[in-house]
């Protein structure tokens, strides 16, 4: 008979879940148990292990250091476990479960969901769970953090705990509205853009890192016309004449295509970024392996979806 005092995996899993919410009344509503149960848990947890785990608040918990030590070796756990009864429960043929994945909005929308739709079709019983993150920065703490499996990050990534696969390259190239002067031009030299108006991304997105990387290089000060995170109403200004822009080739095809918008390249430069996978390293579930895998060799035909007109 187990000891009361030992640590068994359910307590594990009602530990994650509140760490992912933040809020003991959520994480006992998402566990189906009363909100004393799951106190219950936890300091028993904490009784085991020696070490407060929680900090409580007015406006619900936050982990200790402690805490998100632990929360790393739980999942790794955890999944494990999961990983193991897949296999024990017949492999592939059964698999169960669910991803979490985070990315950039316009990644998500523009580059990734074709992929994801047709992994969907194939893993019906994997559940994709999808979270918008505002920059690269966020994907990557969100992966940190446990709240995401799986992330996306186009800016170099360095960490002894994450797995980062390079996926494919993009390449940053400068948007025209139609009616610019500027756009019946395949390349333009650096002189030709000093004077002209700008709608960049705001700060922290991996976009305005590299735009902000490219102007000072080339000595150009942006003269800044509006800041957005939002993609589609980057190019929408864009088209309206409003400014100019450094964007993925991949976001403006569809405007491209319809002629809406045009893109140039600058004499000289090729802008091209690196887009990597990233995750935990460790033992990974059987669902997180799977998605994983599927990605690895999609690399072509994300490479071809990514690259310019």
């Amino acid at each position: 008979m187990a000891n009361e005092n030992e640590m068994e995996l359910w307590q594990l899993r009602t530990f994650c879940e509140i760490a992912d919410t933040l809020n003991f009344t959520k994480a006992s509503e998402r566990l189906n148990l009363t909100q004393s149960a799951v106190s219950h848990q936890i300091r028993a947890l904490e009784g085991e292990l020696k070490v407060k785990l929680f900090v409580r608040g007015k406006r619900g918990v936050k982990l200790t250091d402690a805490g998100r030590l632990a929360l790393e070796s739980s999942r790794k756990i955890l999944d494990e476990a999961e990983s193991m009864r897949q296999r024990i429960a017949g492999g592939e043929r059964s698999l169960a479960g669910s991803v979490r994945v985070a990315a950039a909005t316009q990644a998500l929308v523009y580059l990734f969901a074709p992929l994801f739709e047709d992994f969907m079709d194939s893993h019906e019983r994997v559940e994709l769970v999808f979270r918008t993150t505002a920059n690269t920065e966020q994907t990557i703490g969100d992966i940190l953090e446990g709240i995401a499996d799986v992330g996306f990050a186009s800016m170099a990534v360095y960490s002894p705990t994450l797995e980062v696969i390079e996926l494919f390259t993009d390449e940053l190239v400068l948007v025209v509205g139609q009616k610019h002067r500027l756009s019946n031009r395949k390349r333009v030299s650096i002189k030709d853009i000093e004077k002209e108006r700008w709608i960049l991304f705001e700060r922290g997105a991996s976009i305005r890192r590299a735009t902000d990387d490219f102007f000072k290089m080339v000595h150009v000060k942006p003269e800044k016309a509006l800041e957005s995170n939002d993609t589609y109403f980057v190019k929408l200004m864009v088209e309206h004449g409003l400014g100019v822009s450094l964007m993925p080739s991949w976001t403006v095809k569809e405007e491209i295509n319809a002629g809406r918008l045009a893109q140039v390249r600058i004499k000289g430069h090729s802008l091209e970024r690196s887009v990597a996978m990233v995750s935990l390293k460790g033992s990974k579930s059987a669902p997180i392996r799977v998605f994983t895998e599927y990605m690895l060799a999609e690399k072509k035909r994300l490479q071809t979806a990514a690259s310019a007109l």
